[in-house]
């Protein structure tokens, strides 16, 4: 299967997007103060639950922008 550039472009952008929005998000829920993430030290169910949400994240916007990234390279390629 061959992808188009802006196809290409878009899966990087997002595999990109992917990581700077959820490494934001893991900052912010390691350093809540709201009781939320933390109850006296202990890491709380929500917690948990928006690690794995942001792990699992992570993963797939690694695989996407490599899908990406291989689309490129391969139109690089074939120029």
């Amino acid at each position: 299967m061959k992808l188009s550039r802006p196809v290409s472009w878009f899966l990087l952008a997002f595999g990109v997007w992917s990581w700077v929005i959820w490494v934001t998000f893991v900052k912010n829920l390691i350093k809540d103060s709201s009781g939320l993430a933390f109850d006296d030290g202990d890491p709380t169910a929500y917690f948990w639950v928006h690690l794995t949400l942001a792990v699992v994240s992570f993963v797939l916007g690694t695989v996407v922008g490599a899908i990406g990234l291989r689309g490129l390279r391969a139109l690089r390629q074939a120029s």
